[in-house]
């Protein structure tokens, strides 16, 4: 099989002019002199672009690109290809039957790990693709032992090439050093603590930023970043490699950005944390998004929407096909409105499929796609995949260009629900955005349904609300006309807030329905300001700036907010 296999790929090569025969023959000669795999060479050669490769492996020879961390392994295919076997030719089993055996690899022209499972298993070798890190990440997971794995256990299995991108100024002792420090009970315990203390506080992001004295670390707690405390300098390299280890990240390259991720339980519930570096100044950086599943379970019914806006966007989500937007900065709740409605539509008659860079949460029922960008698979190409799936409701993770928003948009006037998200500052300018980004109006308008432009506000704390003195004159001097009235309310702070006088958050919204009318307008080439006029004045569409208002009148969210929230609307 591997013959045949590495046959068809030289053929496929050459006859698509990827790489020309001279250069073939002289990659397969160093191929053969030095032992090793025939895709390392054509790249290390510059004979081949590594994404060109990825691309016309799982293209053109029709090797399946699959998402390792949805599958549950067997347990024992660890006896069938042992551990040292799986780290030193960089596979991961799959599966296997009484014939064959399915692995998952970043590099299928390594023919001499495939001849090696051949002569181990005495079975034929079926093949998938991974990338390389999640390759590396299933292997660890799958053959770690019960037992804390410590550091000299991961990096002792490292191949010689990963330690060549290691900062100049870092010697081969200082690096050890680093190593052995993350692994100090101090460091480990100053980590689980840090952790601990975020998920108590209700934290969503984690930032742990060098400086020249040390690492400052702040929560974002309801939208707002707080600082919690400072590491000290000589503890910032150990809290470094700890996350890394933990992220399982490569701790010796500390030039260019990494991503990474790892699970917690702590009280029975299991919490995911999505890690960045980025290197800076004094250091790396690094940022770690909270993903909280509980936070979805809330259904739109918890969102904070109003009662006319809940009722439109339940209406909406019940048509069979059709495009729903939902649009506001980064940061405004919109992954949260979309997995909530995609929350209430998740039963057993429907076929839903997403498309996601990255997958936040992982849902029972759903068909979720990562999107990998570098190998060709991009929205666009996702979603072109999705539709040969016959999906009944598809969600694209967000709508970056003209590709993506056209097939998302014919998507959605062939039968399917389409959900996706969308930059823009309100409501009525996502139809004007699609139209500049290249679609043609005439799409725009016979395929959008709803469009709901959303940002989130604190809520005012239950446990230490009270008026807040001489409401009437704060109103009046006010500079922008408002339909306000006294009283106005505050948090005076308490423990439960951690005296920040605001516990939660909720969403305020501005919901654009596509009626006739509606689409008029954009055929005959209106502005996003003539339709938003239309809408309140015609349809009663409520706007960010009066829902917050509202809010800020039944006592649930302080003036402040609202002003630092929806002023500029």
């Amino acid at each position: 099989m591997a013959k045949n296999l590495i046959d068809n790929i030289i053929q496929t090569l050459i006859e698509l002019k990827r790489v020309s025969p001279k250069d073939l023959k002289e990659a397969m000669a160093i191929q053969k002199k030095q032992n090793c795999s025939l895709s390392k060479v054509l790249i290390d050669k510059d004979f081949i672009k590594e994404a060109d490769l990825f691309s016309l492996l799982v293209k053109e020879l029709n090797i399946p690109f699959i998402n390792l961390s949805k599958y549950k392994i067997n347990p024992a295919l660890k006896d069938m290809v042992p551990e040292r076997v799986a780290r030193r030719h960089h596979i991961m089993p799959l599966s296997c039957t009484d014939s064959s055996i399915t692995i998952a690899t970043s590099d299928p022209l390594n023919v001499f790990a495939i001849d090696d499972l051949k002569n181990i298993t005495s079975k034929e070798i079926d093949i998938v693709m991974s990338t390389h890190e999640d390759v590396a990440k299933a292997i660890a997971n799958f053959y770690e032992e019960d037992k804390e794995v410590s550091v000299s256990e991961i990096t002792q299995d490292l191949q010689i090439e990963d330690f060549e991108i290691v900062s100049e100024r870092e010697t081969d002792e200082e690096m050890d050093m680093q190593v052995d420090e993350s692994e100090k009970a101090p460091i480990v315990r100053m980590v689980n603590l840090l952790l601990k203390e975020a998920l108590k506080q209700g934290a969503s992001d984690i930032h742990i930023e060098p400086t020249l004295e040390g690492m400052r670390v702040r929560f974002r707690i309801d939208g707002v970043l707080k600082d919690i405390f400072t590491i000290p300098r000589e503890n910032q390299n150990g809290v470094i490699v700890r996350m890394k280890i933990m992220s399982r990240l490569d701790i010796t390259t500390t030039h260019i950005p990494q991503d990474g991720r790892f699970k917690l339980k702590m009280a029975g519930k299991e919490v995911d944390f999505r890690v960045s570096l980025l290197p800076t100044t004094f250091g790396q950086k690094i940022v770690l998004r909270v993903l909280d599943k509980d936070k979805l379970s809330v259904g739109l019914d918890g969102l904070g929407f109003s009662e006319l806006s809940l009722n439109k966007l339940k209406e909406a989500i019940r048509k069979p096909f059709g495009m729903i937007l939902v649009t506001g900065p980064t940061g405004s709740g919109k992954s949260t409105s979309l997995y909530s409605m995609i929350s209430v539509l998740n039963t057993v008659d429907k076929n839903i499929i997403t498309v996601e860079d990255p997958v936040e949460y992982l849902v029972e029922g759903l068909t979720q796609i990562q999107a990998y960008p570098e190998i060709g698979l991009t929205f666009a190409e996702g979603l072109k995949s999705i539709l040969r799936q016959s999906p009944d409701i598809v969600m694209v993770g967000e709508i970056r260009d003209n590709e993506t928003a056209d097939i998302a948009i014919k998507a959605s006037l062939t039968g399917q629900l389409v959900l996706s998200t969308l930059h823009t500052n309100d409501a009525s300018g996502a139809l004007t955005r699609l139209v500049n980004m290249g679609v043609e109006p005439f799409l725009v308008a016979s395929s959008l349904v709803l469009v709901s432009a959303q940002r989130l506000c604190r809520r005012i704390c239950a446990h230490c609300k009270k008026e807040v003195p001489d409401s009437q004159k704060i109103i009046a001097n006010l500079q922008t006309k408002t339909e306000l009235k006294p009283p106005l309310y505050a948090g005076s702070g308490c423990e439960k807030c951690n005296f920040t006088g605001y516990r939660g958050r909720m969403g305020i919204t501005e919901i654009l329905e596509i009626d006739d009318e509606v689409r008029n307008m954009l055929l005959a080439g209106k502005t996003s300001d003539d339709i938003k006029q239309y809408a309140c004045e015609k349809q009663g569409m409520i706007t960010l700036w009066q829902d917050a208002i509202d809010k800020c009148s039944q006592g649930l969210t302080t003036l402040e907010e609202v002003l630092r929230v929806a002023a500029n609307e």
